[in-house]
C-alpha cells in the first residue's frame, strides 16, 4: 500500500466557495514537510519570554474582511509572531510598525496587535501572505512558495468582486504575487513590473472587470525599519495611496 500523503493546496484550495471556508481548510494544510516540522518545533520549544503561551503552530490564514477592497501581501508568518498568535503580523515588531501605520491611515481600529482576541479590526483591508507557515530563518524555498500559491490564487479570486488595490511588501512577495494574480484573472504586463518601493502598476482584467492597482513597498522587517530604509512616513504614504485607489 502506498500513501498518497496530505492533500495539496492545488487540490484543496480551488474547491473552496468562500473566504471563511478557504481559511478553515488552509489551517489544516500539511503539504510542506520542512515547514510543518519547523512550525511545530517552534511551537513546542517556544521562546523563553513566551513560555506561558499556547502557540498556534499551524498555517496562518489571512486576516480581514471577505469583501476587502485592498489587499496587503507579506512574506510568511514569523516564528514567534503569527506562528505564536495565529494572526497575520500579530505579536512581533513588524506587526507593530504595520498596524500603527494602518491605524494612522484609518484602516485599522487600533494601532497595535497583540493576540487574536485583542479587538483589532480592519476597515476594507485584508492581510495575507504567499507562504502561510513560518519558515526557518524567514526564508521559504521557491518550491514551498509554489506549493502554497493556490491558497493565494483562490483567496484573490474570492476577493475579486470587491478588490481594487494591493500593496506587496518586499521583493519576495512581489515575485510570488504576480503569478498568483495572473492565475486569478488579472493581466500582468510583459515584461513583468519590477519591484521597488513606491512602484505602481495597473493590472487589467481580461474579462473587462475592474482593474487592480498594484503597489510595491519595502517589507516591514526589523532590518528595514531599524535602519531607516523604511520609515513610518514612507509606509503610510504607500498605504494611503492604495487606500485611495480602493475608494477607502
Amino acid at each position: 500500500m502506498t500513501s498518497t500523503g496530505p492533500p495539496l493546496p492545488a487540490a484543496t484550495a480551488p474547491r473552496t466557495r468562500t473566504v471563511a471556508e478557504l481559511d478553515e481548510r488552509l489551517v489544516d494544510c500539511r503539504a510542506c514537510p520542512r515547514l510543518v516540522a519547523w512550525r511545530e518545533e517552534v511551537a513546542a520549544v517556544k521562546r523563553r519570554s513566551y513560555a506561558d503561551w499556547d502557540y498556534w503552530g499551524r498555517p496562518v490564514p489571512g486576516f480581514g474582511p471577505a469583501d476587502a477592497a485592498m489587499l496587503i501581501v507579506g512574506l510568511a508568518p514569523a516564528a514567534h509572531g503569527a506562528n505564536r498568535t495565529g494572526r497575520m503580523f500579530t505579536g512581533d515588531r513588524s506587526g507593530d510598525v504595520l498596524y500603527a501605520a494602518l491605524h494612522a491611515t484609518g484602516l485599522a481600529s487600533r494601532p497595535d496587535a497583540t493576540h487574536r482576541g485583542d479587538g483589532l479590526t480592519l476597515r476594507g483591508v485584508r492581510i495575507t501572505a504567499p507562504v502561510h507557515c513560518a519558515p526557518p530563518e524567514n526564508k521559504p524555498t521557491p518550491a514551498e512558495r509554489d506549493t502554497c500559491r493556490p491558497w493565494l490564487v483562490r483567496e484573490t479570486e474570492l476577493l475579486r468582486p470587491t478588490l481594487r488595490s494591493a500593496v506587496v511588501l518586499g521583493a519576495f512577495g512581489w515575485q510570488a504575487a504576480l503569478p498568483a494574480l495572473a492565475a486569478a484573472g488579472w493581466e500582468v504586463p510583459r515584461p513583468r513590473p519590477v519591484f521597488g518601493h513606491g512602484a505602481r502598476t495597473t493590472l487589467r482584467r481580461a474579462d473587462g472587470g475592474a482593474p487592480l492597482e498594484l503597489y510595491g513597498c519595502y517589507h516591514v522587517s526589523q532590518q528595514n525599519t531599524f535602519t531607516g530604509r523604511l520609515t513610518p512616513a514612507m509606509l503610510r504614504e504607500v498605504l494611503a495611496a492604495a487606500a485611495a485607489s480602493a475608494g477607502l
